[in-house]
């Protein structure tokens, strides 16, 4: 009886020792997968997917510096515009299909990256003003502090006017970028058709034929109201 007793409290500690290894490896396997997707995901920061809306990031870029109010915040969107930058470079080996989308992207990149450096220097000087005009109201020269206050509220809206202009730069630049790429997919798409359709034609006859095709489908459509100048820019 006492060695049945031995054996049945031996045998739970032995099933314990069998499945403390398993445990182990389990832990050390989802450790190994941690570390894999970290990897992935530092490599995947500087990638950006076939097709992507390239001229998302210089609209990002230039309401960030918008929103920027002090050094650090401006630096952080020059940043943020250097980042896409190396990965628009990237994409340019990856999908030269939208070679002609991602060179103006990196365009309008690098000059919100100039611009970045210009409002750095404006929020450097108009700290100098806002210093200048606290040490007038201290020594009570109230003309000379109101001064500097006017200076100072005229630059900064005449700031704020030109960063909107930024993003509105960039908003037209993706919309032409946006017309460019869809007439040369349409222009494209026109070409493979016309080639499939001309197949073992003679050269003379197929050109009659895409006379005589266009002359069916071109008919002139009736031209569209000219809008009011300066609805535009308003949309």
């Amino acid at each position: 009886m006492d060695t049945g007793g031995i054996a049945s409290s031996t045998a739970p500690q032995r099933q314990e020792y069998a499945v403390s290894p398993q445990r182990e490896t389990k832990s050390v396997y989802e450790m190994m997968r941690d570390a894999r997707e970290q990897a992935e995901a530092r490599r995947e920061q500087f990638k950006l997917p076939k097709n992507a809306r390239y001229g998302d990031a210089p609209m990002m870029a230039y309401a960030k510096l918008a929103r920027a109010r002090t050094p650090g915040e401006i630096t952080a969107a020059s940043g943020y515009a250097r980042r896409k930058i190396v990965q628009l470079q990237s994409a340019l080996r990856s999908d030269p299909d939208n070679k002609e989308r991602i060179q103006a992207a990196i365009r309008q990149l690098q000059k919100a990256v100039r611009r970045a450096g210009k409002k750095q220097r404006d929020v450097q000087q108009e700290k100098l003003s806002e210093t200048r005009r606290k040490k007038a109201l201290e020594e009570k020269n109230r003309r000379k502090a109101a001064r500097l206050r006017q200076e100072l509220t005229r630059a900064r809206a005449l700031r704020s006017i030109r960063e909107s202009g930024y993003i509105r730069e960039a908003e037209m630049d993706n919309r032409t970028q946006e017309q460019l790429s869809a007439a040369k997919l349409e222009l494209r798409n026109q070409l493979q058709e016309l080639t499939a359709a001309t197949a073992g034609v003679p050269m003379g006859l197929a050109a009659q034929q895409y006379a005589a095709a266009q002359a069916v489908t071109g008919a002139p459509e009736p031209a569209a109201p000219v809008p009011e100048a300066g609805l535009d820019m308003l949309a």
